[in-house]
Parts: structure tokens; sequence; C-alpha cells
């Protein structure tokens, strides 16, 4: 019996799928479980496998084609078998799209067609993004099944308006630049501008001497550099350290629902990773109980993947607290966007060495500062400073918590 291979959804309001690559070629023997394509999504190019064993035939997409979510791109047939030449959606189609991308693909939403009468059929993420770049759909040609206008409609026909400027502004359009966004760019900027729009953020700020922290780091690395071990960052040990805080802390550590504020029993902090594209975060799960060596082999093939742009849909999957760690561009402090539904994120800044006063003498410490961005909704003034206070006690002492 042949199986097909759908564009499978990735994300929950993923409409359509890039084919990058075809790991077989047509005719190619597949076994279960192998790579079979590579599909770019709004955050990553992500590995598929194959369903079922058998050999690749009928394929129907080619490297570089856009295809929405549900439709056969080739099937895997027995030995001697020939590919279906039926259209019709199958049920492992429907099976394998999320029920918002299979809202997203029949949803027939109309507007009256220029001079006309017709009514063109539309999702609600392409109308949406329309509404936002101010996009008139009278001249947008859909390709989706039936004529449906997609979102990369949308976005191919802000391109070429980009492109051919009216004559008002053509004198000017020889000056100017209009960058378009990538996927993970585009996605970026509309969930901080969701965050920064309806998430009631405040801050808290503090000083931190670092300098145990410091000191720490320069002996694991020593060890690791004389044992051929991943190399231990600050943020390896923030990781670790805010993690075992965040424990006694289980507001710092939440969700927040339509229900209500869901506390989760495990710590996975995500780390903010630069790309060419922006900025993304990747998970290390079970942060709380894993060694310093486990986080930093984690961060390290995190980091490695998405530069990259390999990573898997697993690796941004189920965060409840983030970090984002501009030390390393030499910034002394920064406020970060929370990333919905976490309680908070913590941006580190950089570690110098500055003159502090102790016990009423001026001397000279490794200083830095974390500004805590919290939600409101979920976490008041007092839980936060808490928080931060137990934080820095551990960085003075980190060695009380990293036993």
């Amino acid at each position: 019996m042949a199986i097909s291979v759908v564009m499978p959804a990735l994300e929950l309001t993923q409409e359509t799928g890039k084919l990058v690559s075809w790991r077989k070629k047509e005719g190619e023997a597949v076994a279960k479980g192998e790579t079979l394509l590579e599909v770019e999504t709004d955050k990553a190019v992500v590995e598929v496998e194959a369903l079922a064993a058998g050999f690749l035939a009928g394929v129907r997409a080619k490297e570089g084609d856009v295809v929405p979510v549900g439709h056969t791109i080739a099937w895997i047939v027995n030995k001697g078998e020939s590919a279906p030449v039926d259209d019709a959606p199958t049920a492992a189609a429907a099976s394998v799209a999320t029920p918002a991308a299979r809202a997203a693909a029949s949803a027939v939403q109309s507007d009256d067609a220029a001079n006309s009468g017709a009514k063109v059929k539309i999702s609600p993420k392409a109308r949406r993004l329309a509404s936002e770049l101010h996009l008139s759909l009278d001249s947008v040609r859909g390709s989706g099944p039936g004529g449906e206008i997609l979102a990369s409609d949308i976005e191919a026909a802000a391109k070429s308006s980009a492109a051919s400027p009216s004559p008002s502004v053509a004198a000017s359009s020889s000056r100017t630049k209009i960058e378009t966004l990538t996927a993970i760019g585009r996605l970026m900027a509309e969930r901080t501008t969701q965050s920064w729009t309806t998430v009631p953020h405040f801050f808290l700020v503090r000083e931190v001497d670092a300098s145990a922290l410091h000191r720490m780091r320069e002996k694991l690395t020593a060890f690791a550099t004389t044992n051929s071990g991943a190399k231990i960052t600050h943020t390896d040990l923030l990781t670790a350290l805010v993690a075992r805080v965040l424990l006694q802390h289980p507001r710092m550590n939440a969700s927040w629902t339509p229900a209500g504020i869901q506390l989760h029993p495990e710590v996975n902090i995500a780390i903010a990773i630069a790309v060419n594209d922006g900025v993304i975060a990747a998970v290390i799960p079970n942060a709380h109980v894993a060694s310093i060596a486990e986080i930093a082999a984690q961060r390290r093939d995190l980091a490695d993947r998405a530069k990259s742009g390999k990573s898997r849909p697993q690796d941004f999957a189920g965060a409840t607290f983030t970090i984002s760690n501009l030390g390393m561009f030499h910034i002394d402090s920064f406020t970060a966007i929370i990333p919905p539904p976490q309680a908070a994120i913590l941006a580190v800044g950089a570690i110098s060495d500055r003159i502090v006063a102790i016990d009423r003498q001026a001397v000279v410490r490794s200083m830095m500062t974390l500004t805590l961005s919290c939600d409101h909704r979920m976490v008041d003034g007092a839980r936060g400073a808490q928080f931060l206070n137990e934080l820095t006690q551990a960085i003075a002492e980190p060695q009380k918590y990293l036993r």
C-alpha cells in the first residue's frame, strides 16, 4: 500500500513549508525513520523522517517549492508498485496537520474583488499580514488550493510593490533601501510586538559581584581544556544557578494561561542565541538537575545547529524561563522583552572590573548588572526582588548551589 509523504505541520500556526532538499531520489530505497527531506519553517530548517519503508515515488514538489501544510508531495511505495495519480486530499494528509493549520487551510474568508463582485479566499494569517503591511488584496494572486491567498503570497506582493515604487517616490527610491524580513525576522517582530503591547512589564536591576563566578569559570575552563571537555562559559554557570534558584520561586518559573497561572515542576531554560536572521531561544530541558558539563555540551550543540540552520522543533519546545546574555558584546546592561507565556526573562550584562565600596574601603571587584523583566500578572515586585536577591547570593557563592 502506498503511503503519502505530505508537507508536515511542524508549528501550531504553520500554513506552508518550504522544501529545502530531498535526501532521497525518485525510485531510491527508503528506510523507516530515515531522513527523507528538509523543510524550512518560520524558525528553522527541520529534517523530516520517513514514516514507512519502501521506495520514493511520484515526487510532486521540487527543492525550493513552498507547499501548503497537509498536501502530498511524494509517495513511499512497495517494490514494483506505482504512485497513485489521484490528487484528492488523503487521510494521511489530514492527520498530520495541526488543528490550527487545518483551520487556516480550510478557512474561506471573503473580500469583494475589485470591479468584479467575485470572492477572494484568504487565510487568516495572510489577512493579518496584509493588514499590517497596508497591502490591498486586489492585485494579489493566490497560490493556495482553489486560488486561496496565503501569507507567502502577501509577502511576494509586498516585495513586488517595494521593488516598483510610484513615480512620486521614484526619485528618492534610488537613495533608499527596503530590507525585507526573513521568516525568523518576521516571527521575532510579531512576537516581540505582541509581548510588549499585551504583557504588563516591570523591571528590576541589580549590581552583582561576579568575582566568585568568574573564578569558578576560569577553574572549570582549565579543567575542561585539560580533559578535552566542552568549553565552560559564564552563561553555562548562570543557567545552572538560575535553574536551581527557580525551584525555590515557582511563580518565576510559570506560564500565563487563560485559566490562570501554570506552575511548572521542571525548569527548562531558554538561551537567546544570535543568528544571521535575528535571535532564537534554544532550550536546555531540566536544567535544574543537569551538570555544568551537560549544560555546556547542550548549549554548544544548540548554538551550532541554530547558526547552521539545522535546528529541530524540540530545540525550542517547553521553555519556562529565558536568559539573554549580551556580555560578550561588551554591553553593560539592557532590558529584555518577555517571551510569552513565560513569567520573566533575565538580561545579563558584561562582567568588568569596577571600584566598589566594601567595609567603607574602595576595592576592585568583577561586577555585572542583571536586569529582570517580569510579567506583573504573575510576579509582583516583592517576588521578583526575592528571586533576584537569592540569585545574587548564588552568584556570590556558586559552589554551594552547584555541588
